[in-house]
């Protein structure tokens, strides 16, 4: 089984890309995470460009290519001006277009999200799971909050913290068992 990781930050030091950099560890047995980390690339949603007879821009191919070929995704979001970030909008929206199909339709989906503040993004994750959700994808479980992420990582951007290392493991089981029927049904 294969889940795709997309962290909403381009920080090179981000919490959240760090957080989905440990799913890679933390996944169950049998498991492969992989991180999307391209969202930097992709332009500015655009219908006009999004048709049929223009061709689609190499990174946005790309990323639906990545995500039709995942068995499950892991978004993992920081929180800007209380609600996601825009480059993870803009990834959804490149990812949901209607008109072309959407490349989130049915796909099982958890969420999560790091701040270095006391609510651990829980704004930009209801806010996700409600883009997600008219998007088409079905978001498994409930939010994963890492508050004062700077105290739960290390200088190297490794979890310090052996209860966030155990609700990512729990979290990241939960979606595995919730792709797994549909995976094995394709």
């Amino acid at each position: 089984m294969r889940i795709l990781a997309l962290s909403g930050s381009l920080r090179i030091d981000s919490y959240n890309t760090a957080l989905a950099r440990a799913a890679r560890e933390l996944a169950p047995a049998g498991v492969e995470v992989e991180l999307y980390d391209r969202l930097g690339e992709l332009p500015h949603y655009n219908e006009d460009v999004d048709q049929e007879s223009i061709a689609t821009p190499v990174s946005v191919a790309e990323l639906r290519r990545r995500i039709d070929e995942a068995d499950a995704l892991f978004f993992v979001t920081p929180e800007y001006n209380g609600s996601l970030t825009s480059v993870l909008k803009n990834a959804i929206d490149w990812a949901s277009a209607r008109h072309r199909g959407s490349w989130l339709r049915n796909k099982t989906v958890a969420i999560a999200g790091a701040t270095t503040g006391q609510f651990g993004a829980i704004w930009a994750q209801q806010d996700l799971r409600r883009v997600l959700g008219i998007a088409g994808a079905r978001v498994v479980g409930e939010e994963l909050p890492v508050s004062s992420a700077h105290e739960r990582f290390d200088a190297h951007g490794r979890i310090a913290d052996p209860v966030l290392t155990e609700r990512l493991r729990n979290h990241l089981a939960l979606l595995a068992r919730e792709a797994r029927p549909l995976s094995d049904a394709a």
